[in-house]
């Protein structure tokens, strides 16, 4: 069975918001709604054009680079361990789908659904892991999954949206979000111009989450890193600083700062 097979129970129709079934080409719902495959795997349940700050297909090939690299690992490996016990996982903003690869690495047995608005990213995801599937959606649109239909969703630097994530959890469902800390990466935004990361991002979700996640536990992933010059350029090129130009980076090593907080979150349905 094709992992886009095993996840489509967890599918709703991003129309009528109805079962959607797989075949070999396409997925539909009882009212005839139809969704083609794409050749390398993945369905776009977007129902419009991807907005402007998706991620372009160079963005995305930076981002691979990157994280091929193993540069974002112990970011992969938190996430992992607040997830232990779950078998239907979702990474939104999944990107190339790197992060839920690696947590399904940890995780034998389990399934996981890469969610991107990025047809690129989405493309590179469907074929990231065996067991992992891939679709194209806005998550502030509303996600194309049914009610309490998976056990963890992760979501890593990428936008957040509480109630959807609360309605689609299952009970003793998990939120794993990781927000970058404000000295993230400070030493190649102030080298460069970069732009700069709000102070307020923890206070900003906890109140986004009132009502529907309670954070439960927290965990700070921080240390350095060394980087070629190459390896920084894609560090900026594959996030929100390529809309605003690629900054020369003639420094032959470059260290930089990884400071982030892991916070996993319960649904409030499942108390």
């Amino acid at each position: 069975m094709s992992a886009l097979s095993e996840i489509s129970p967890w599918l709703r129709c991003p129309v009528c918001h109805q079962e959607l079934h797989c075949s070999s080409s396409h997925v539909a719902c009882a009212s005839r709604h139809s969704f083609d495959i794409g050749r390398q795997g993945y369905v776009n349940l977007l129902g419009q054009a991807a907005p402007a700050n998706a991620d372009t297909a160079p963005m995305v090939a930076a981002r691979d680079r990157f994280l091929t690299a193993g540069h974002y690992q112990p970011i992969t490996d938190a996430v992992a361990a607040a997830v232990p016990q779950a078998r239907r996982l979702v990474e939104v903003g999944a990107g190339t789908g790197h992060h839920l690869a690696g947590v399904l690495e940890q995780l034998p047995g389990a399934h996981g659904l890469a969610i991107d608005v990025s047809v690129p990213a989405c493309r590179r995801a469907a074929r990231a892991h065996p067991r992992m599937a891939s679709v194209v959606a806005d998550t502030w649109a509303g996600l194309p999954l049914r009610d309490h239909s998976v056990d963890a969703i992760s979501c890593i630097f990428a936008p957040r949206n509480p109630s959807e994530f609360a309605r689609v959890l299952s009970d003793n469902g998990v939120v794993v979000v990781v927000i970058p800390r404000p000295d993230h990466l400070l030493e190649l935004r102030e080298a460069h111009g970069l732009l700069n990361l709000g102070g307020d991002k923890m206070e900003r979700l906890l109140q986004s989450a009132h009502g529907h996640l309670e954070p439960v536990s927290s965990t700070d992933v921080s240390y350095g890193l060394n980087l070629s010059a190459s390896d920084a350029t894609d560090l900026v090129a594959m996030g929100p600083n390529a809309f605003h130009g690629r900054p020369a980076i003639a420094a032959t090593r470059v260290a930089v700062s990884v400071t982030c907080v892991t916070l996993t979150n319960v649904g409030l349905h499942s108390r």
